[in-house]
């Protein structure tokens, strides 16, 4: 938000858009993240491959702190890296949008114990668990619309996306103060 004063008023004003070190740093990360994802992902595979690519728009959000469509925007951007991995195809579009639309929403709450920021693990973590299951929920809709995907059973879904999130968390949480003092924001 940019403060500007006129007549004695402090008036707020939302950032627009991206900036090119943002769109630099969201390209780098989300790269970063597919790495993460095809190498880490060859070794640990229950059927699905956790996704360090949420882990990666998470810190995106925390640095960069675009608005609600930013956010989109990056999740849709996040969805669409997916589809270059095996998996069920195009679920990942919806559930990516929702992971970064709420990490944005999430943000918004004040999260601190002291001086100790807690947004980076609580966020994280919580957009990790919403994107989860939100793949989940898509994924036996169109199971039981007659579409030709087969589902992982619940059980493996669940221990894969509390593990993923328990992940992420510590992932972003690590990351996130030195890459926060390194660009400076």
């Amino acid at each position: 938000m940019e403060k500007a004063m006129e007549k004695g008023e402090v008036v707020l004003r939302e950032k627009q858009g991206l900036s090119v070190a943002d769109v630099l740093l969201t390209g780098i990360l989300l790269a970063a993240g597919a790495v993460l994802k095809f190498f880490v992902g060859s070794v640990i595979n229950f059927g699905m491959k956790p996704n360090f690519i949420i882990a990666m728009y998470c810190l995106i959000l925390l640095l960069i702190k675009p608005g609600i469509r930013g956010a989109a925007v990056i999740g849709l951007l996040s969805g669409a890296i997916c589809q270059f991995f095996p998996g069920q195809p195009f679920i990942n579009f919806a559930s990516e949008l929702v992971g970064a639309v709420v990490m944005a929403l999430l943000m918004k709450i004040p999260m601190s114990m002291g001086k100790i920021s807690l947004k980076p693990v609580v966020c994280t973590f919580l957009s990790t668990l919403s994107s989860g299951f939100s793949f989940i929920g898509v994924m036996y809709l169109m199971y039981y619309s007659g579409f030709e995907i087969k589902p992982t059973p619940l059980a493996i879904f669940m221990a894969i996306i509390f593990g993923t999130a328990f992940i992420n968390s510590i992932i972003v949480q690590i990351l996130y103060i030195p890459l926060k003092l390194a660009l400076k924001k």
